[in-house]
């Protein structure tokens, strides 16, 4: 697709602010009972207003190529948070990014002179997974309710509806004095290798991480995901000529293959634990016998222990294989992610985002365990309360077919009023 004002080929007409389409009903099965207590006429008011500009913001925001590898685009998009973040109460810091983009966090002064145990962390990330090629064919959309285009759901939509929750709560006065921190990363998609050192800092001993991460049906509430993990397994072989000289060699794809055919047999379900082998290469010329081969394996754990369980036993079938072959074998990677664990101050604050969600409208449930992993893995594993999955609702993330519900943007940046306003001392 095109940036905003460069004539996008077939997209429709978006409306204007005018159009009303946050006040859109949503479907009563996701409707549950109104709380009686209404936000205060100016806050309601700024939250309305600030609502109105995030289908412009976004059609601005999805014309960026973010992709992760994308330095200078996902740059570019950080320059057009730090312009929407703007708000009076805020003050902006810049994290040069090693090998990507550049990270950015917008605090509070309450903030910085808060004890930790009262701050409130709101997290999200500016790359996404489209690379240029493939991004210029997806063109932004508007079909009634929903609003197509790449990364309006993970995860620019997220941040549209923080955005609208702060600016509200600065117009009305309400946002210097209380205790906040916006966190948007420049590497998520490819795991926060780089940001989560300096997120983990920010986030020590936080009260709150609140992520907006893509919405799911029913607007669940993610308490759990999984932890990610990656192992890569290199054979050093000896090579040799397949026909004169065959006994001399050590193949080393026939090392490899003993170790992944075992290695891939720790998967456990019973323990949630699962390993797939991704890519495996190897080999120069078939009359030779092979030197040098890889396999790349996938590992996935519902709790940290598991992961280390996992290694040791891949450590082993691999000094067992390379003993009986007298091939080289090493293991590389590791938990790239910690698995987020459900523990009672996650559920507790679950519990307290869910009455804010119900009194705005939406679903309020909990999620079940999610496979993949996102930054509330990084700041749960270090004692910090988190939920995720806050964005707005829709479906097809990381597809040419990803999309919000327009309708459930508004309900959202009210849900995240009244649970800021109660995490820091207003109980609304």
């Amino acid at each position: 697709m095109h940036a905003a004002g460069n004539g996008q080929r077939g997209a429709r007409r978006l409306p204007t602010p005018d159009h009303l389409w946050y006040d859109t009903p949503m479907p009563a099965h996701d409707a549950p009972s109104r709380s009686d207590e209404p936000l205060p006429p100016a806050l309601d008011a700024a939250l309305r207003s600030r609502t109105a500009e995030i289908l412009p913001l976004l059609r601005a925001w999805c014309g960026i190529n973010s992709h992760t590898a994308n330095v200078t685009g996902v740059n570019a998009m950080g320059e057009a948070l730090c312009a929407a973040f703007a708000f009076e109460g805020l003050v902006h810091e810049r994290r040069p990014g090693q090998g990507v983009g550049d990270h950015h966090c917008w605090r509070t002064p309450a903030f910085d002179l808060a004890p930790p145990a009262e701050r409130v962390l709101l997290v999200g990330h500016h790359d996404t997974v489209f690379p240029p090629g493939t991004f210029e064919a997806f063109e932004l959309d508007l079909d009634g309710d929903r609003l197509r285009a790449p990364g309006a759901l993970d995860m620019k939509g997220g941040l549209a509806v923080v955005r609208a929750a702060l600016g509200a709560l600065s117009d009305v006065g309400e946002l210097a004095g209380r205790p906040l921190a916006v966190v948007s990363v420049a590497d998520e998609e490819t795991s926060s290798l780089d940001s989560a050192p300096w997120m983990r800092a920010l986030g020590a001993g936080a009260r709150a991480a609140l992520v907006f991460e893509s919405g799911r049906d029913h607007d669940a509430i993610i308490t759990r995901r999984k932890g990610t993990g990656r192992l890569v397994l290199t054979v050093k072989g000896r090579a040799a000529h397949a026909g004169n000289d065959l006994a001399a060699g050590i193949n080393a794809i026939v090392a490899l293959a003993r170790v992944v055919d075992r290695v891939a047999l720790l998967g456990d379900a019973s323990r949630g634990v699962t390993v797939n082998i991704g890519t495996i290469r190897g080999g120069e010329s078939v009359n030779t016998v092979p030197a040098f081969a890889e396999a790349v394996c996938d590992f996935r754990v519902e709790r940290a222990r598991d992961a280390e369980t996992l290694l040791e036993a891949a450590r082993a079938i691999a000094a067992e294989v390379a003993r009986a072959t007298g091939a080289t074998i090493t293991l590389g990677g590791g938990l790239r992610r910690p698995p987020m664990e459900r523990t009672d101050a996650a559920a507790a604050l679950c519990e307290t985002y869910a009455a804010c969600a119900r009194a705005a409208g939406l679903g309020a449930v909990e999620a079940g365990l999610l496979g993949g992993g996102s930054d509330a893995n990084t700041l749960s594993a270090v004692g910090v309360p988190a939920i995720d999955g806050l964005g707005p609702r829709g479906k097809g993330f990381h597809t040419h077919d990803e999309y919000i519900e327009l309708s459930t943007v508004h309900p959202k940046a009210v849900a995240l009023v009244r649970c800021l306003l109660r995490l820091t001392g207003d109980a609304r």
